[in-house]
């Protein structure tokens, strides 16, 4: 981990360091057009969750170590994403996900099913540029089948998205927060939050590093359990399999803050089905 840690600071300070940011020239935008300035800007579409293209992405997350010990819990996340034009100049994008779970238990064996599916609709302007932004609903509906994470609880709360893409990066944060609006009254109520902030910095041929830990926060825990928080980094690439374009990306992550029982190191795999509208 220690190596780990001072390879990401080198990283850093050289990207970001003044005085070598004196030294060294700008980097420079690929001609418009150009093959390369195509595959920058499906990137940059990809990273955007509210860009105006159709995308499929499956997520797979094995969380391991911590108060998991040795046993890994896998979490594949499907969530295909669906702007819908309102007029000329808004769109409403459709996030679905879909969380297939297996939990570890005490005894050594795996609880397997779909945890609760939740719905994010963003309003979102089609042709934005510079600050672009979405915003509303978060539902949460009670269709786990796995028993230990089973709510019961229709949730719902406000959902928004905030990004800039300047030059070659895509900055920005997602961010909701959810209560129990129904449902269950013998379960833990839901009183949840989340953000995910992200960074990318896109190279040539498809290439990008990313930073973009999912931070949640679970308000009806005890005080001392309820924080997430993951620090790690990872790298992506557009390719094109046949004539279908796909985002590739493999992420780690280490929890600094996290509850008890909770593992401590996640790895992610991202693999993002994209359809964008021109290529």
């Amino acid at each position: 981990m220690k190596r780990i840690s001072v390879l990401l600071g080198i990283i850093m300070l050289m990207h970001f360091n003044p005085l070598m940011a004196q030294e060294k020239e700008p980097p420079k935008m690929p001609p418009p057009g150009s093959a390369e300035a195509q595959m920058l800007e499906l990137a940059k579409a990809s990273q955007n969750p509210v860009a105006d293209m159709n995308t499929v992405p499956v997520q797979f997350n094995w969380f391991s170590g911590g108060g998991l010990g040795n046993q890994t819990l896998s979490q594949t996340l499907i969530q295909p994403v669906l702007p819908l034009p309102i007029n000329k100049d808004f769109n409403v994008v459709s996030r679905t996900v879909v969380p297939v779970m297996s939990v570890p238990t005490p005894n050594g064996e795996k609880l397997k099913g779909i945890a609760d599916i939740q719905e994010q609709i963003f309003f979102s302007p089609s042709h934005a540029k510079g600050l672009i932004w979405g915003f509303g609903p978060i539902l949460s509906l009670p269709t786990s089948t796995v028993s230990v994470l089973a709510t019961g609880q229709f949730a719902l709360g406000p959902n928004a998205v905030l990004l800039a893409m300047p030059g070659k990066f895509v900055v920005g944060a997602v961010i909701n927060q959810m209560w129990r609006i129904g449902g269950s009254s013998t379960t833990t109520p839901i009183n949840q939050f989340y953000t995910q902030p992200f960074i990318n910095y896109n190279f040539k041929m498809g290439w990008s590093v990313s930073f973009a830990p999912a931070i949640t926060a679970n308000w009806s825990a005890p005080s001392g359990q309820q924080w997430t928080v993951p620090i790690g980094a990872g790298v992506s690439k557009i390719t094109v399999i046949g004539k279908q374009p796909l985002n590739l990306s493999f992420q780690y992550y280490h929890n600094v803050e996290r509850p008890d029982d909770a593992g401590a190191d996640q790895v992610r795999m991202v693999v993002a089905l994209l359809f964008p509208r021109a290529m």
